[in-house]
């Protein structure tokens, strides 16, 4: 079967590059969006120009201009929009919309991909504020894509690795700490920590296969679903020491929510979600849904003590 041609939007980001390496080696057409908004932007620059060098395409359209959309989707058969939403860096959700009405307009998408990821957003009604926003804007962003009838695939389920795994878990840093390590609550609630890099090749995966059409693509390869605590001890038993445990009640952590700016309580709310409440995993997958690890045993997915090396 011919592979599909895709279209990623956002492909110079965090996982949009990682989608964009994907979908190169996984054989499939691909095409970058370039756009205009990038400027003086050096690094994108370099990295749009890198990716034509593997054989990327590069297509020109803006947010600002419908029509620019427009022509860019008619060049391909799949969107891929991995536009971020996490406030420490950028949360541009919304601007998914102008998106879902050029691949309206087109009228030729077989299937749409929205920037989605993390948490399943129909199951964080209950979100704290305000962190709840990007849930409230995912769910309108698919409340557009379903009224205009467009296929799609949504990949839900993944606590990044590099925000939760190379930090074990803490707030305010990317990198382990190097004497006392701040546990959630008892730190048993479990969390689907999973590779940037395999996040890509599991979406990438879905987009031909029929199985995850109009689904939801839940990421929670069963060897990653592993708790704070376990996390921990991985770190401790690769650099062969302990480190000082300062467990934080659910109460102290809300109430150190109070003083953080508006990003901060943004991610910190997110947080309190996943390590509280372990809400990345306490539910059956539904027939809503499907598990990548399941669908696609082909992908070796990188375990958490191998990921947890390259911090040593």
């Amino acid at each position: 079967m011919e592979k599909s041609k895709v279209l990623v939007v956002g492909g110079t980001g965090f996982l949009g590059r990682r989608i964009v390496s994907a979908s190169l080696s996984q054989g499939h057409p691909t095409y970058v969006l370039q756009r205009p908004e990038i400027g003086l932007d050096i690094d994108k620059v370099q990295m749009l120009l890198a990716f034509k060098k593997q054989g990327a395409h590069l297509v020109e359209g803006s947010f600002s201009d419908l029509e620019s959309l427009v022509r860019a989707v008619k060049r391909v058969d799949v969107v891929i929009c991995p536009m971020s939403g996490v406030h420490i860096r950028s949360h541009n959700i919304l601007l998914q919309l102008q998106l879902v009405e050029a691949i309206k307009i087109a009228g030729n998408i077989k299937r749409f991909l929205p920037s989605e990821f993390g948490f399943d957003p129909p199951r964080m009604g209950h979100a704290l504020e305000p962190g709840r926003v990007t849930f409230d804007d995912k769910m309108v962003v698919r409340k557009a894509i379903q009224d205009a009838k467009i296929p799609f695939t949504y990949v839900c389920g993944a606590g990044i690795a590099g925000y939760v795994a190379g930090n074990l878990s803490q707030l305010g840093t990317l990198v382990p700490p190097k004497e006392k390590v701040l546990i959630y609550g008892d730190g048993n609630a479990k969390v689907s920590v999973v590779d940037e890099d395999d996040i890509a090749a599991y979406t990438i995966k879905t987009i031909d296969d029929p199985r995850t059409l109009n689904k939801t693509l839940y990421l929670r390869p069963p060897e990653n679903e592993l708790s704070q605590k376990q996390l921990v001890e991985m770190w401790e038993n690769l650099i062969g020491k302990k480190l000082e445990h300062i467990s934080i009640s659910e109460e102290d952590f809300l109430a150190s929510m109070k003083g953080m700016d508006f990003a901060g309580q943004a991610g910190a709310g997110h947080f309190y979600h996943m390590f509280y409440e372990g809400a990345l995993t306490n539910f059956e997958i539904g027939e809503e849904g499907e598990e990548a690890s399941k669908l696609y045993p082909e992908v070796k997915y990188t375990r958490m003590d191998e990921y947890l090396k390259l911090y040593t």
